[in-house]
């Protein structure tokens, strides 16, 4: 205790160098919680928009259907099983799916397409379908036979609202599959590749035209917390317990981009140790100018009878004292910022491409990780390198020491 307050005593006296450690600790303490808030709200803002408002957090397939997606290859009872993932804790909503591959026609237009067969009330409240449209309509409930282009195939094909479009395809029992379609939308999803093949038919119409009556190939999931997808995509697969039906958490069906995603978080982690770089070698120039400084205050302590030990506790105190005061400040400054970052966001001169979706605004997010690991970080950088100029005080030798003046 007599040590905490000797030590307290000795960080005031030397106000400016005082300040100077310390800023240069908040420095490092903020500059590190922005950096980990933001990339974890900009990863999980660019994560829950490829997932959320595209593919969903989780997909059923039949049986092996992402190494080999095949038209053959369904999933037959898909409104049991929807029925039945909805009703569990957790889940938003859920959306079937149909795809194929087509030849598309406008006119003396030809493109190759991608047909997608929605269920547009379900895909709505999934993944907000109907907000992706930029002309024309969403699907109406009451009429067949209506098409929605992705933008970038419409610019293809010189096809505009109200346009007619053949399709011909190939049915599952083997048949030629063709019919006509009016373009009643333009859409454009944020992923400009795909917005150039994307054939949207009504479910019906697309499991007529392919003759897949009563099945699908896809289930998309959404849940309540994106943190939840592994825990709840086990949850349904027990839930289920089907052998015939895949699983899979966005990380399996998305596994180039959550590759990408992984890699990209790694090099977060060398601007922390650079921050720590700087922390370190702060606290250490002032730490040991201190000790060369007050070699006769510790030449008079240990004639006193001080300890060696005591001697190091007592520059450990200093240091961490001025740690916690650093720490204090520099929750309140990136708090503040972190705050301000996820209300109104960065937006980025340059937009951003991941997974073929453009983001231009990117924010915070407020979490204890963010803090949690700066601190730790800052104090225990500050403490090891102040070891050593700990030590050089308890080496030295009173009786020289106190003939230096």
């Amino acid at each position: 205790m007599i040590m905490a307050k000797v030590a307290f005593r000795n960080v005031l006296r030397q106000k400016r160098r005082t300040l100077l450690t310390v800023l240069t600790m908040m420095g490092g303490f903020a500059l590190a919680a922005i950096s980990i808030a933001w990339s974890d709200g900009s990863y999980n803002v660019i994560i829950d928009k490829f997932t959320r408002t595209q593919l969903g957090h989780i997909q059923i397939h039949g049986k092996g259907y992402l190494d080999r997606p095949t038209l053959y290859n369904t999933v037959d009872n898909y409104e049991d099983v929807g029925n039945q993932v909805e009703q569990l804790e957790g889940v938003v909503s859920w959306a079937p799916r149909v795809f194929s591959a087509g030849l598309a026609s406008a006119d003396d237009k030809s493109a190759g397409v991608r047909i997608i067969g929605i269920d547009p009330r379900r895909e709505n409240e999934t993944t907000y379908f109907n907000k992706k449209i930029v002309k024309g309509r969403p699907f109406d409930p009451d009429s067949s036979l209506e098409v929605i282009l992705g933008e970038g195939l419409a610019e293809v094909l010189k096809a505009d609202i109200g346009d007619e479009v053949v399709v011909v395809s190939q049915g599952a029992d083997g048949s030629i599959a063709n019919d006509l379609y009016r373009v009643v939308g333009l859409l454009q999803s944020g992923n400009a590749m795909a917005d150039q093949t994307s054939f949207y038919l009504t479910l019906a119409d697309a499991q007529e035209l392919l003759v897949l009556y009563g099945r699908v190939h896809e289930v998309a999931i959404v849940i309540e917390d994106l943190h939840d997808v592994l825990m709840m995509t086990d949850v349904i697969e027990e839930h289920l317990a089907n052998p015939e039906l895949d699983v899979e958490s966005w990380q399996e069906f998305a596994h180039e981009f959550y590759v990408a995603m992984k890699a990209d978080q790694q090099g977060n982690w060398i601007m922390l140790v650079i921050i720590v770089l700087i922390v370190a070698t702060g606290v250490l120039n002032t730490v040991l100018m201190t000790v060369l400084e007050r070699r006769r205050e510790y030449g008079v302590l240990r004639a006193m009878g001080v300890r060696q030990f005591q001697v190091v506790r007592l520059v450990l105190y200093e240091v961490a004292l001025m740690a916690m005061g650093s720490l204090i400040i520099g929750f309140i400054v990136s708090f503040v910022v972190n705050y301000w970052l996820s209300i109104d966001g960065f937006t980025i001169p340059d937009p951003i491409t991941y997974g073929g979706v453009e983001f231009s605004t990117l924010y915070s997010e407020i979490n204890l990780r963010s803090y949690l690991i700066p601190a730790v970080t800052v104090i225990v950088s500050a403490l090891l390198v102040s070891l050593f100029p700990a030590a050089k005080a308890a080496r030295t030798a009173p009786a020289r020491a106190m003939r230096t003046h």
